[in-house]
């Protein structure tokens, strides 16, 4: 029998929104007020969402994903013509209990009942990675939620990736790290993680140094990498 190419591991890291948590759930939520802008609202929302977090890095100006996630909507409601208070606190609001995929539940189950440590490591804060994990229901099926905020800057930044190996007492080399993030993907790659890409949307992929070791479309896939 072909060994799985991921048989060595000890603990599978997530990244949350995009891999484990919809980010298009909110937008969608509030279809009914934002009618055909609910989907560029979202797009512009999560790209600046994620540029502020690697612009207050390098600027040496870190403020958490909360305030972060909020400046990033501001923008993208701005871009659009919208200025509605209560509509940008029903977006928030939804942004704290995002739907999770509907593969997710199932294959973190999978990954634990094979004997598997399993954690989710987040730009998000505590308090939003606690909310979107209760909301989920996925509490159960994880060993550790960490938070950027431990360290004080966002991924891709080393010290991140280095938050999974201290918490759970693994070898970067024995931690299989996921996320639909290209650009994350590569980062806790170049980190010394094993990783996959859930590539759930069909991206080009990044011209970055250091390749994942798999591109899967969705976390179905993962178990059979892992060989449980």
């Amino acid at each position: 029998m072909t060994p799985a190419p991921l048989a060595d591991i000890s603990a599978c890291v997530f990244d949350a929104y995009g891999t484990l948590f919809d980010f298009n759930a909110a937008a969608e939520r509030c279809r009914d007020t934002l009618g055909d802008k609910a989907a560029p609202v979202s797009a512009t929302w999560r790209a600046k969402q994620l540029e502020y977090t690697w612009l207050r890095s390098l600027m040496g100006r870190h403020a958490d994903f909360w305030q972060v996630t909020g400046e990033a909507l501001d923008f993208a409601l701005a871009a659009q013509d919208i200025e509605d208070d209560a509509l940008h606190a029903r977006l928030l609001d939804c942004y704290r209990t995002l739907d999770a995929y509907p593969d997710a539940k199932d294959t973190l189950a999978r990954l634990r009942a094979a004997g598997l440590a399993t954690a989710i490591l987040s730009n998000g804060t505590p308090a939003m990675l606690d909310s979107a994990v209760e909301s989920a229901g996925l509490g159960s099926a994880l060993d550790a939620v960490l938070s950027v905020e431990d360290v004080g800057i966002y991924k891709p930044h080393p010290s991140v990736y280095r938050l999974a190996v201290h918490r759970l007492g693994v070898p970067a080399e024995r931690i299989c790290f996921m996320s639909s993030n290209g650009w994350d993907a590569r980062g806790a790659a170049a980190f010394g993680f094993r990783v996959v890409w859930v590539n759930r949307f069909g991206q080009q992929p990044d011209r970055l140094p250091e390749d994942p070791i798999a591109v899967v479309a969705s976390l179905d896939a993962l178990p059979e990498l892992l060989g449980c």
